[in-house]
């Protein structure tokens, strides 16, 4: 067997970058007995990657090592549908898609999207923490995903649009905007009179850039990482649709851990998300006045002409059917009656 002096080992060490540095030392660790790949959509300053950092480490230091979480953000490993297939087939082990994204293959996921359905965060926790998150998670495990007790926070979602500032229904009429690649969202901005697009979130800066679309609706926080104010002149506080994070992992690759480290995963994965849904209130406190700052003009419209013209559309009712009357009942214990 090769000896190492301390001498030559320091030398050696002292000739080579710091990332080869690890590699070159004496393998006295056993490597991770799972190693997973996390992939998700968003900048490496969102709250999601911060936390979800975390509880990798937290997970690495728990499981003695066995368990170790790569973290893949900013659609390095491609847009959503990309990482939504890719979770399905084993590529990668866990990804945190919308309920919009995840819908395309579990349409009731979509559930907390409906349009101006919450008032408030109380009724977004009371109902996905209770029965309603619950009949989702066991949806999406039927299509051999496990979805995390906790859903991971996204915020309330506001539009904006370069034309001009949307104060009532009748300002999207043929307004040209971008929306997730979900059903519900085409119904709903459909029934408001607007003409949506559905794209993915790695081409929204660019086709509000080149005008293929003139406006877009995200959470607060998603607008300030993805700098979209750089592209967009005003903003509506509509809170039109309260989105999460269902943090997901594949199937098989869940059922393969041992019971014990699946705890330590599950605690790691659910504590963070507990953490990150505070980041992102505190967030959205300081946001806005950071996006006035760089130009972006507000306005708070009221709610009632968007729900009268959802309601004359019929998008409550078509929807309450698509849902069943399960789901439908689940949400409407947290919020109240909506048709």
């Amino acid at each position: 067997m090769q000896k190492y002096s301390r001498r030559s080992m320091l030398r050696t060490l002292s000739a080579m970058p710091l990332a080869g540095i690890v590699s070159a030392l004496p393998q006295v660790a056993r490597a991770a007995e799972f190693s997973y790949k996390y992939g998700n959509n968003l900048p490496l300053s969102h709250p999601l990657n911060i936390r979800a950092r975390e509880a990798a480490d937290e997970i690495r230091e728990k499981s003695g090592g066995r368990v170790d979480i790569a973290i893949f953000p900013n659609n390095q490993l491609g847009g959503d549908t990309d990482m939504l297939s890719q979770v399905r087939s084993g590529g990668i082990q866990f990804f945190t898609p919308s309920s919009l994204v995840i819908a395309t293959l579990v349409p009731v996921a979509a559930i907390n999207a409906l349009g101006f359905a919450f008032s408030d965060y109380a009724q977004v926790w009371k109902a996905m923490d209770g029965d309603l998150g619950a009949h989702v998670r066991a949806s999406i495990r039927k299509i051999r995903l496990y979805a995390f007790d906790k859903m991971w926070d996204n915020g309330f979602r506001q539009m904006t649009s370069s034309k001009g500032p949307i104060q009532q229904a009748s300002d999207l009429e043929d307004l040209k905007i971008r929306v997730p690649v979900s059903p519900l969202s085409i119904s709903m901005f459909k029934g408001l009179g607007a003409a949506p697009t559905s794209l993915q979130f790695s081409e929204v800066y660019s086709s509000l850039q080149t005008k293929i679309v003139d406006a877009q609706e995200n959470p607060l926080p998603i607008i300030q990482v993805a700098k979209l104010y750089e592209v967009q002149k005003y903003c509506s506080q509509t809170n039109h649709i309260w989105d999460g994070f269902w943090f997901i992992a594949n199937g098989a690759a869940w059922d393969r851990l041992p019971d014990d480290l699946k705890a330590i995963v599950a605690d790691g994965i659910n504590g963070a998300g507990m953490r990150q849904r505070e980041d992102i209130r505190k967030l959205n406190e300081s946001v806005q006045s950071d996006l006035q700052a760089k130009g972006l003009v507000f306005n708070a419209p009221s709610a009632d002409s968007f729900r009268a013209a959802l309601r004359e559309a019929g998008f409550y009712k078509e929807w309450q059917g698509r849902f069943g009357n399960e789901a439908w009942s689940a949400l409407e214990a947290s919020v109240g009656k909506l048709v």
